[in-house]
């Protein structure tokens, strides 16, 4: 639970700047007064539970900063947070286990809000063959082993254009969440391209390195070159924090050699230990 270290207008004030609305803004969204979003912003009027939950969801803030901002106003938290372990998430984590079988051959994993492996489905292992053991060792950050040096990086044909492409998605999910922990992981990531000596792109990396509409991860394995691209789902309308911060990334070849291959590995049952 992130505790409040701020009043509550001052914390409403904050998320209000970081989705760069006005306070008549927020007041149209809302439906209430630019003279009201004023008065709560500077502590001059105490909003009520109600009025906090709706400006939280016109704000688009996450579930667990909601709890946050209802405890710094007095009020007890609304949303729980329960283990994806307990009982009643089953039907959750079924529904998890079900995408990624689901999606075979093609790799697709699960993550929870900072980028740590929870689960993932077989031809994940086609991915990590050449992964050193260690570094697959829970708990595991994917976006670390996707540029560490040991890990997926040494492997990665594009890996410059691949590593601004996971640094700009970050820098995406920070400036949504306001998360500390992420701005900690993006921080080290560069700093690590920077210490390895790696070029950073200025500009868009040629239109191959794109497949002409996204950016695929071009990646070096013991069974050929695959080149992938990913998308994210994640639960729609959940009132359980950790089904709100859970993610499945889902790859899909870019290529047509790409899904032969991972085809052909299926079917021969080809894993991380082959």
């Amino acid at each position: 639970m992130t505790l409040p270290s701020r009043p509550v207008g001052e914390m409403l004030r904050v998320w209000r700047q970081r989705r760069s609305l006005s306070q008549l803004d927020l007041a149209c969204r809302a439906d209430v007064s630019a003279r009201h979003v004023s008065f709560l912003e500077t502590g001059r009027s105490k909003p009520s539970r109600e009025m906090l939950l709706h400006l939280s969801e016109e704000l688009d803030i996450p579930l667990r900063e909601r709890n946050a901002l209802l405890i710094a106003a007095g009020f007890a938290p609304v949303y729980s947070e329960e283990s994806l372990d307990a009982p009643a998430l089953r039907a959750a984590r079924e529904a998890v286990e079900l995408v990624l079988s689901g999606h075979e051959p093609y790799p697709a994993l699960a993550v929870d809000r900072h980028w740590t492996l929870i689960t993932a489905n077989r031809a994940v292992g086609v991915l990590l063959a050449d992964v050193p053991p260690e570094l697959l060792q829970p708990p595991v950050n994917v976006l670390r082993l996707s540029l560490h040096p040991d890990g997926l990086g040494r492997n990665i044909v594009n890996l410059e254009q691949w590593r601004a492409h996971v640094l700009t998605r970050l820098q995406r999910q920070i400036d949504a969440s306001a998360d500390e922990t992420l701005a900690a992981l993006h921080k080290e990531l560069r700093e690590g391209a920077t210490q390895s000596g790696a070029s950073q792109p200025t500009g868009p990396a040629r239109e191959q390195d794109f497949a002409g509409v996204v950016v695929p991860m071009r990646l070096k394995t013991r069974y050929g070159v695959l080149s992938l691209f990913s998308t994210t789902t994640v639960f729609g309308t959940p009132i359980d924090i950790t089904l709100s911060e859970l993610a499945i990334e889902s790859f899909f070849p870019a290529d047509r050699p790409t899904a032969e291959l991972l085809r052909r590995l299926a079917e021969n049952g080809a894993r991380a230990d082959a």
